[in-house]
């Protein structure tokens, strides 16, 4: 056993005495450790009941025979970060997520580990760890927030965002928006629609790391609970049988994966954390693979904030195994691969039943015929762009506008918000991506302002930064290289005339090439907006979005 190297033999004895300082016994000790990452915290909803989910796989790691040992992560909460200097930290903590399993797994040679996550940067950032380390490993979420409701129709956390700017235009009062506040999100969990938590642990299960189950069974209910203790008794199983995370995440699990993204209409989130998380496999996702994938696989399911549907429906319908299950009528999935389960995803699928056909539609009634996401390229975005396209008004999928262009996310805001942004606007932020930002915050204040002032059908916002999940309308997100490295997006003018066309994949910036020749020869590198701390390292190191913003040295 792994474990070993720190409890066994003479030489040993301190080591044990250490372990029986804290209650051990000489049968825990001699037992396989299997760690186990509690990523509960107070300040994340998604992870404010992640003790209750840690108990059970604690107790299903030591029904099966196993030493659980619970230790800690990090995790933030995007919407609490969001609109201020927080939002810099959330993707850079994806890293620092990674990093610290990495050195508690590797200082404390575990024989398995269960990661224990939920929310936006948590899930990819335990997924990379597992990669890295590849010892035994299953990953399992807190599960979903159940949805709000607020007289008499569904709602989530996308209606408050929303609600700021249409109390700004008149739509709403803030006694409404006070009102809505206190009922969008009922009670813990990772918020209830297709945003990029419940994006990521839909995605952990179809890539075969999370159970069946693991994206889609609500936090508050008790086969959570029975699923976490499952997760607990399953990774003894694969220790047992010598299955590690790099047997199940494959090249074509990736691909089973991408699917399920385009299948479902996942957060453009998506396409930062998968090819980071293939990369600590050794693996590369380039960026126009998600846009083959999208070119075969339908939109099937209409979630939030695209369509009317939250992740307790998917569930009830059938999950994404019911998903799969869809897809693999058509052979849009690899059913060979393994799975956390022991089996194959065919052998997975085998009993399962897609239990409502209006939310996991059949493939020939798509929602629409082609993926949830689009990757877009130009003279704009010469390394690629992201666009959730499923949530984008038919009136703005091809549209010219007028770039109205801010340096920051807050200046942006502010226009928005005080009445100067005008129907064909093209709102251009800048300097807010990987090296700029730093950390890339999601403009998720600024989208959402755009609906709530009634502009969501006439004006398009287009960006190095990224988007929340919650994020719908013309919102381009992820231009690379990005304004701070130099990418065209730093040579945009206010009033240039750019054309974006989404069913031809196509982001342009109508400006003649030596214009922007003679732009780029006066353009001058700014000041880093960080200049101590972990962000001014992390700025240092950090890569294009277009390959993942993952580090090098």
């Amino acid at each position: 056993m792994r474990s070993d190297a720190m409890k066994k033999g003479l030489k040993r004895a301190q080591h044990r005495a250490l372990l029986y300082s804290m209650g051990y016994t000489r049968q825990e000790i001699d037992g396989p450790i299997v760690g186990v990452v509690n990523a509960f915290n107070e300040i994340v909803p998604g992870h404010f009941h992640l003790n209750a989910v840690t108990e059970a796989v604690v107790r299903g790691v030591a029904s099966a025979g196993g030493t659980p040992v619970v230790f800690p992560s990090i995790g933030i909460c995007d919407g609490l970060a969001m609109g201020h200097e927080g939002m810099k930290y959330v993707l850079a903590s994806r890293e620092l997520i990674a990093d610290s399993v990495e050195v508690m797994a590797m200082a404390h040679p575990f024989d398995a580990l269960v990661l224990v996550t939920n929310c936006d940067k948590i899930t990819p950032g335990m997924l990379m760890a597992a990669l890295r380390l590849n010892i035994p490993a299953v990953v399992v979420s807190g599960g979903p927030m159940l949805a709000g409701l607020w007289r008499g129709r569904e709602t989530d956390l996308t209606t408050v965002w929303e609600g700021v700017g249409q109390v700004s235009a008149g739509s709403m009062t803030e006694a409404e928006l006070a009102e809505l506040e206190e009922v969008c999100c009922p009670g813990c969990g990772s918020c209830a629609g297709m945003f990029t938590a419940n994006s990521m642990n839909c995605l952990t299960e179809a890539l075969g790391l999370g159970l069946p189950g693991n994206g889609t069974v609500p936090a508050v209910s008790g086969a959570r609970l029975r699923l976490a203790k499952a997760a607990g008794a399953k990774v003894m199983e694969l220790l047992r049988r010598g299955i590690r995370p790099r047997d199940i995440a494959i090249p074509e699990a990736f691909l089973n994966a991408i699917a399920v993204d385009m299948a479902l209409g996942c957060s453009t989130n998506t396409v930062l954390h998968v090819p980071a998380i293939a990369n600590e496999a050794h693996l590369t996702i380039p960026l126009d693979l998600f846009q083959e994938v999208a070119d075969r696989v339908p939109h099937i399911c209409n979630m939030s904030p695209a369509g009317p549907h939250h992740l307790d429906d998917l569930d009830r319908a059938g999950g994404v195994q019911g998903v799969m299950k869809r897809l693999a009528e058509k052979g849009l999935v690899d059913l060979s691969v393994m799975t956390v389960t022991g089996r194959t995803l065919g052998e997975n699928l085998q009993s399962v039943e897609i239990r409502d056909a209006e939310i996991i539609r059949p493939l020939d009634r798509p929602v629409h015929p082609q993926g949830g996401l689009a990757i877009l390229k130009g003279n704009l975005a010469p390394d690629g762009a992201v666009v959730k396209q499923v949530a984008v008004a038919p009136s703005m999928r091809q549209r010219r506008g007028r770039a109205r262009v801010f340096d920051c996310e807050e200046d942006a805001v502010d226009a928005i918000l005080g009445g100067r942004i005008v129907p064909g606007d093209v709102v251009v932020v800048r300097y807010e991506g990987p090296k700029g930002g730093p950390g890339m915050r999601e403009m998720l204040a600024p989208t959402s302002a755009i609906v709530g002032m009634g502009l969501g059908e006439s004006v398009a916002l287009i960006t190095d930064g990224r988007f929340s999940g919650v994020t719908r309308g013309a919102a381009i997100g992820h231009i690379s290289p990005e304004a701070a490295e130099g990418g065209p997006i730093a040579l945009v003018q206010e009033g240039d005339s750019i054309w974006i066309d989404i069913p031809n994949r196509t982001l342009t910036l109508e400006v003649s090439e030596q214009e922007l020749s003679e732009r780029r020869a006066r353009w001058v590198p700014p000041e880093p907006k960080i200049k101590e701390g972990y962000l001014y390292r992390y700025a240092k190191m950090v890569t294009s979005a277009s390959t993942g913003a993952i580090l090098r040295v």
